[in-house]
């Protein structure tokens, strides 16, 4: 039987690509790659993304806002394709040294906002909507966006990686986050099981934050790990996430910059209310083809 252990040598040196998904766009080092702007539309709101878990949370957050009558909310979203290091770009690195989707810039104050959780926060002070006013509540909603930027890696980057993109399965990392990764189910359909929504009887940004990744796993759209996980099992995480799923905003912010899928779910870029109709991806590559 072979022996697969690793010893880690006494410094790590960047020698070769990691292999599996992604490893085009890895490296061990920050800052732009190429010099490239970025471009600028017309609305107060700018977006640059893409229609993962992360970039969807935001988008849904725009579409819920402007559905609520803020007009202030209205954006352009721009793909960044990180497939292509998009988000390596002088101009994209400017508005985030992360260099991580998605990345906002509101061109009424001048700001740039990064991270998602910071930028639905950001959203919901800035037009006083989707987040409690009362102190109690309010921290309930924040407690739980917390908890899914502190979660979710161990999702993505943890058991997705392992299971669905490295370039071997191996047993120990694929056992040790599918535990992990149950056990946050387990925290969400707990929490679930008496109270309408993450924070209680209201709608709001935890909702938004945790929505795009843990209702796609409970819905079995992420990794084809839904067997895997027994995600069935969760029925108050299911109930939560198809009750979301009605919400029109919520429809409309899962087609934003989305590259996969039905092309009459893809609306690639955003800049107007009525790409919905006349812009999904359905509709465009008749005319590429002609």
């Amino acid at each position: 039987m072979a022996d697969n252990t690793y010893t880690p040598p006494k410094v790590w040196t960047w020698d070769k690509a990691s292999g599996g998904r992604f490893a085009n766009i890895n490296r061990p080092i920050a800052g732009p790659t190429h010099d490239k702007e970025l471009p600028v539309g017309k609305h107060p709101i700018q977006l640059y993304s893409l229609g993962t878990p992360n970039g969807v949370k935001v988008t849904i957050m725009l579409e819920e806002l402007l559905a609520a009558g803020h007009e202030g909310a209205e954006y352009d979203a721009w793909l960044i394709n990180i497939g292509e290091g998009d988000q390596f770009g002088s101009g994209y690195v400017d508005l985030n040294p992360n260099s991580k989707i998605p990345v906002m810039f509101d061109t009424t104050t001048k700001t740039r906002v990064f991270e998602s959780g910071s930028i639905l926060l950001y959203l919901a002070e800035k037009f006083g909507a989707f987040l409690p006013t009362d102190h109690n509540k309010r921290t309930e909603a924040l407690n739980w966006l917390f908890w899914q930027m502190g979660s979710a890696p161990y999702l993505g980057g943890g058991f997705g990686h392992f299971y669905a993109y490295a370039p071997e399965k191996c047993e120990y990392p694929i056992n040790r986050l599918a535990m992990e990764v149950k056990r946050q189910l387990d925290v969400l359909d707990r929490n679930l099981a008496d109270r309408d929504y993450m924070a209680g009887d209201e709608y709001s940004i935890a909702d938004m934050a945790i929505w795009p990744w843990y209702g796609a796993l409970v819905k079995g759209l992420v990794y084809e790990a839904g067997e895997f996980l027994q995600v069935h099992e969760y029925k108050n995480v299911i109930r939560w996430t198809d009750q979301l799923a009605q919400r029109e905003p919520v429809k409309r912010g899962r087609m934003v910059n989305r590259t996969f899928g039905d092309p009459a779910s893809q609306l690639r870029e955003r800049h107007d209310s009525s790409d919905f109709e006349t812009r999904t991806q359905d509709k465009l590559e008749p005319e590429s083809s002609n």
